[in-house]
């Protein structure tokens, strides 16, 4: 009979999983820095990324490096942002956002991955029309109806667009305009609720696709792909999962 990986295999194999995941906030932190202010309070995006980053257990000295870093205190390479958009299983759409020092590598990996699981590459603004920016503040309720009802009601006097009850375990609010998201996050934690962060993401405004069959078991597997690739740093989609269909149910 066959033996399971050692407990040093599965260290070294969490390990690399961690050293991946921190690259890739590292260089979210060393972009959200270049483009304001190097202090979290005055820079919404960098507030967001370095949220992540303390969520992930990093670190406050090696925070505090990669704003060093994007301010041009510590050097550091190259780094670029850019979107790709494109087309996966059961007609899918995606926007693929990337931070890299090698855009040849980049849209290539990109490319490969679309490519081998039944999507491909669209050309800038094919699928973007689909999706709205919006700001996202996710505040805790820990399923409290009484939190969550008080939540709405700030939410509204600050300007919420939409309010999301995540199966009774926190409440997603998208702010109308993404300007607002810091000033909405400041509200509703001066107002004495449990910030978990915020953030300006891509959400979808059409019909939502929902695949099934091969075409979901090659999307799944197309998700893990892209988010497994060091360069890509988010990956938006208009897809409903199963995991979503169970959450609302």
């Amino acid at each position: 009979m066959g033996r399971g990986p050692s407990i040093e295999g599965r260290k070294n194999a969490e390990d690399a999983k961690r050293a991946k995941v921190f690259t890739k906030l590292i260089r979210e932190i060393t972009i959200a820095t270049r483009g304001g202010v190097p202090d979290p309070n005055g820079n919404p995006r960098l507030r967001a990324a370095v949220d992540k980053a303390l969520a992930a257990n990093m670190t406050r000295d090696t925070i505090d490096r990669a704003i060093k870093r994007g301010s041009g205190a510590e050097g550091g390479a190259d780094m670029h942002e850019i979107r790709y958009e494109g087309y996966g299983p059961a007609g899918t759409a995606l926007i693929i956002d990337c931070v890299t020092d090698n855009q040849t590598r980049t849209v290539a990996d990109v490319r490969a991955a679309l490519t081998k699981l039944g999507g491909n590459l669209g050309t800038t603004n094919s699928v973007a029309f689909q999706f709205t920016r919006v700001g996202q503040v996710v505040v805790h309720t820990g399923g409290d109806a009484d939190v969550e009802a008080k939540l709405e009601e700030a939410a509204i006097e600050n300007n919420a667009e939409d309010i999301v009850i995540e199966n009774g375990v926190g409440s997603v609010l998208l702010a109308a305009d993404p300007i607002a998201v810091e000033a909405m996050r400041k509200a509703l934690a001066a107002a004495g609720f449990d910030i978990d962060g915020s953030d300006v993401v891509m959400r979808p405004n059409g019909p939502l696709v929902t695949p099934a069959g091969e075409a979901l078991e090659h999307f799944e597997k197309l998700l893990t792909r892209l988010n497994d690739l060091d360069d890509v740093d988010e990956v938006y989609h208009n897809a409903i999962l199963p995991s979503q269909d169970a959450e609302d149910a």
